[in-house]
């Protein structure tokens, strides 16, 4: 097993449950960790024996240009669609901030973290 990770990879987008997000957007970071079977690509030396993390970061920018409402509905959407095009991934960690969030106090970020198995 081996582990890929993308760290803070930052996206604006219009997430949350209050009108005005959805008007004028927030800034976002993304951190996605994922376990998969590097033994293959540790001999061949081949992008098609790993995982692409090109493909891993494309997944999250488009899923997080789609509005939701929470930062959970998100990241699920996410992971379950990394789950479906990458067939070798076997776990996700998924970390979701919005930077300054707008609640009434001097925040720096809200996360939410997820982490889920392939069944």
């Amino acid at each position: 097993m081996g582990t890929i990770r993308l760290q803070n990879i930052r996206t604006f987008s219009f997430h949350g449950c209050l009108i005005e997000e959805s008007k004028i957007g927030s800034d976002y970071t993304v951190n996605l960790e994922v376990k998969t079977d590097m033994r293959k690509s540790l001999v061949s030396d081949d992008l098609h024996d790993t995982v692409d993390y090109v493909l891993l970061n494309q997944i999250v920018v488009e899923e997080m240009a789609i509005r939701s409402k929470l930062l959970e509905h998100v990241a699920h959407r996410i992971i379950v669609r990394i789950f479906k095009e990458i067939p070798s991934i076997s776990r996700i960690i998924i970390q979701v901030s919005k930077l300054n969030p707008p609640i009434g106090g001097d925040v720096e970020a809200v996360t939410i973290e997820m982490e889920e198995f392939r069944n």
